[in-house]
């Protein structure tokens, strides 16, 4: 998980936003400054499409290396090499299509699905009270890479509708959010396994401010 933050990437334009929810898989490109453990960097950096495509070439590449006499008609096997691309993309790094809505039972996946809202809506009060906000809309975004079989992508932001903006969380915000979201019986691969049922990506929890109560935010103050 990395939380999206203007104090967690270098590159902060990449945040602005006309809407919520802001998308950023196959939008933007994320530098992350911190906030994301070092065996996660590879799989930031795997998400650059055009690395996946290098690597599924890698078996030319060692063809040509090995027989070099060969080398010229290996390197003139154009359609061989597209239909490779196209088959680690659509079947090893992805679940076809077909075959999503069999990944998980649609009871559990409504059960997951509200466990995240639930904590999602906890994380978002105790965020308001700690900045004592009383008004406007905040959403948890928690959006997710497609890519399956690999260790699971999931950016989690907060984003305001005043702006609107992603929100620069302070350090406490984000261990709250750490802490709390992906916890057992839920994680991100059960979430990935709902989204890929799902064929949904992302998910958004609104929460309009006014509705918090007084004993909540005492209550989310004091945990």
């Amino acid at each position: 998980m990395f939380i999206v933050s203007p104090a967690t990437v270098w590159n902060r334009g990449a945040l602005e936003m006309r809407q919520v929810p802001r998308r950023f898989f196959g939008r933007v490109t994320l530098a992350p400054r911190r906030g994301l453990p070092l065996r996660l960097v590879w799989r930031l950096v795997f998400e650059a499409q055009i690395l996946r495509y290098l690597l599924s070439l890698l078996p030319f590449v060692l063809a040509v290396l090995i027989w070099q006499e060969n080398a010229l008609a290996i390197a003139q096997a154009p359609l061989i090499m597209v239909l490779v691309i196209y088959g680690a993309e659509n079947f090893l790094f992805r679940v076809p299509k077909e075959k999503r809505a069999g990944l998980i039972d649609r009871a559990e996946a409504e059960r997951g699905l509200d466990l995240l809202r639930v904590r999602a809506v906890s994380i978002l009060t105790r965020i308001a009270a700690g900045r004592q906000m009383a008004e406007g809309r905040l959403h948890l975004v928690v959006e997710q890479s497609p890519l399956a079989r690999i260790t699971p992508l999931t950016f989690v932001s907060v984003q305001a509708e005043a702006g609107p903006e992603v929100l620069r969380l302070t350090r406490a915000e984000e261990r709250l959010i750490r802490e709390t979201l992906f916890q057992p019986p839920l994680g991100e691969r059960l979430l990935l396994r709902i989204n890929l049922s799902e064929n949904e990506f992302l998910r958004d929890v609104p929460l309009d401010l006014r509705q918090i109560s007084a004993h909540a935010r005492l209550a989310a103050l004091r945990g």
